[in-house]
């Protein structure tokens, strides 16, 4: 159990990261000049926020088979 909290806590961690990563690209999306390439930073955007989906999902399925062992 104490290795499965471990592992919670770092997919949190890691859920918060990207979650500020995310913000910290839309921010830079909406004030880069037109010299940016739009598709990058849309690209950029759409992988973070496919992390993020994927860690939460991740977390999820740890916290139900926790519930499940209790």
């Amino acid at each position: 159990m104490h290795g499965e909290d471990i592992h919670l806590a770092e997919i949190e961690r890691q859920i918060a990261a990207t979650a500020t990563k995310l913000r910290e690209l839309i921010e830079q999306a909406a004030s880069y000049s037109i010299a940016m390439s739009e598709e990058l930073v849309g690209q950029r955007i759409d992988d973070q926020a496919a992390r993020l989906e994927i860690l939460i999902r991740r977390r999820d399925e740890l916290l139900r088979a926790r519930a499940r062992e209790d």
